[in-house]
C-alpha cells in the first residue's frame, strides 16, 4: 500500500491542475448516510423500512405531485442534514492541493449536498443538481432560485412535512429540489450546464490534470466515467475507493480506504 501512496502522490505533485471527481462516498466521513442498498436507506430513515419504500422509490419525482408532504419529508429532512454537516478536513486538503497548482481546482460531482461550496470551493460542476436550489412544480417559467429561506417542518415519526410547503416565489405553486431524480423528466437542468460549460472550458484549458476521484461507485457511474474520461490521456488517475477501487488497464492508482483516511495520508506525501 505504501508503493501505491507515493505513487498516488507523485501523480498529484507533478500535474498543473486538480480535478476533483465525487460520489456520495466522500461525505461518509462527514457524518452523512450511506443509502448503499435498501438496509442502509433504512437504516438513516426508520420511518420508510416500515412502509416498505426504497430509496429510489422516495427519490422520485412522482411523491411532488402525488403526495407532496411525503416528498418534502424526505428532501426537507435531508436539506436540513446537509445544512447542519461540517465537512471532513479532507475537503481542505484537497483545496490546498488545488491552490497551489497554476489551473487551481474544479469539482465534478453527483452529490447535491453543497459541502464543497460550504468547504470552500468555486468552481463546482454538480452534475445531478443542488437541495439548496427550487424550481416550480407547474413549469411556469420561474427559473431555479436558491432555498436559502427555505424551512420544513416535519413530523419525525412519519417523516411527513406539515403545510405550508414550499412554494414558487412567482406563481405560488408547489415548489420541489432542483435535483435530478430518478426517473425525472421535469428537471430543469439549466443552473446544471451552465456549471459544465465552465468545467468543460477548463477542462479543454489544461492538459496537465490530476484527476482524483472519492467515494464514485459503479451503480451509477456518471461520476467514474467522467474521471476516467479526463485521465485518459495521461494515467493520472487516483481512485480511493473501500469498495470499488479497482482501476481499468492499470490507468491509475487504487487506494482502497475511505476519503478522509487516504488523502490524510497523501497530504504528507504531496510536495
Amino acid at each position: 500500500m505504501r508503493e501505491q501512496y507515493l505513487r498516488a502522490a507523485e501523480l498529484i505533485s507533478s500535474a498543473d491542475a486538480l480535478l476533483v471527481c465525487a460520489g456520495a462516498g466522500m461525505g461518509v466521513d462527514s457524518g452523512l448516510p450511506d443509502f448503499r442498498g435498501d438496509e442502509g436507506f433504512w437504516r438513516a430513515y426508520p420511518p420508510y423500512a416500515r412502509l416498505g419504500l426504497r430509496f429510489v422509490e422516495i427519490a422520485d419525482p412522482e411523491h411532488f405531485a402525488a403526495d407532496p408532504e411525503l416528498a418534502w419529508g424526505f428532501y426537507g429532512h435531508r436539506l436540513d442534514l446537509y445544512r447542519e454537516t461540517r465537512p471532513h478536513d479532507g475537503f481542505t486538503i484537497l483545496r490546498k492541493w488545488g491552490e497551489n497548482k497554476p489551473g487551481g481546482v474544479h469539482v465534478f460531482t453527483s452529490n447535491v449536498d453543497g459541502q464543497f461550496q460550504r468547504a470552500g470551493f468555486t468552481d463546482v460542476a454538480e452534475v445531478h443538481g443542488s437541495i439548496h436550489h427550487l424550481q416550480c412544480l407547474a413549469h411556469c417559467g420561474a427559473g431555479i432560485w436558491p432555498a436559502d429561506d427555505v424551512v420544513v417542518d416535519i413530523d419525525p415519526e412519519s417523516m411527513r412535512a406539515r403545510p405550508p410547503l414550499p412554494s414558487c416565489p412567482d406563481c405560488g405553486a408547489l415548489a420541489r429540489p432542483n435535483i435530478l431524480m430518478f426517473g425525472d423528466y421535469d428537471w430543469v437542468p439549466d443552473r446544471s450546464q451552465r456549471q459544465l460549460d465552465e468545467f468543460t472550458a477548463w477542462r479543454r484549458t489544461h492538459r496537465s490534470i490530476a484527476v482524483v476521484e472519492l467515494g464514485a461507485g459503479r451503480a451509477i457511474p456518471t461520476v467514474r466515467r467522467q474521471a476516467e474520461l479526463a485521465s485518459a490521456a495521461n494515467g493520472n488517475l487516483v481512485r480511493i475507493n473501500p469498495r470499488e477501487p479497482e482501476v481499468r488497464h492499470g490507468r491509475g492508482v487504487s487506494l482502497p480506504v475511505g476519503a478522509l483516511e487516504a488523502l490524510t495520508i497523501l497530504d504528507e506525501l504531496v510536495a
